[in-house]
């Protein structure tokens, strides 16, 4: 799925960890990617916890999507700092799919954001 991400790509998002219901991914903050008030955009912050989710619920072959997602922003960055994204999957079940929470941190290991996913699993395979 990373290898065809041009989204993640651009926006130069590295993949850490990768595991079955778990994922890490990082992205430094560039001056492109501040708001008007000089703080990284919130919808980039949301970006990376979603690439994080998107990455530790697609564990086979069946293509795996956010069904909803919400997060709280809990501090704000600037250019030059890394975000870290942290997925890890909380439940998964046949009748409403997949339940994930992610933590974005700084460098400092302050917490930024907390997102949590929801996911659905298709008929659909990679291919």
């Amino acid at each position: 799925m990373m290898r065809r991400d041009a989204a993640s790509a651009m926006l130069g998002m590295v993949v850490e960890a990768d595991e079955p219901g778990r994922a890490v991914v990082s992205m430094l903050v560039r001056d492109d990617m501040l708001n008007g008030f000089a703080i990284a955009h919130g919808g980039l912050v949301f970006a990376l916890a979603d690439t994080a989710f998107a990455i530790a619920c697609n564990e086979d072959e069946r293509v795996t999507v956010a069904a909803g997602a919400d997060i709280t922003f809990l501090k704000s960055t600037t250019a030059g700092q890394t975000l870290r994204a942290t997925a890890v999957r909380r439940t998964v079940s046949g009748r409403t799919g997949g339940l994930y929470d992610v933590t974005v941190r700084d460098e400092t290991d302050d917490v930024v954001a907390e997102f949590r996913g929801r996911s659905t699993t298709t008929s659909r395979v990679v291919g």
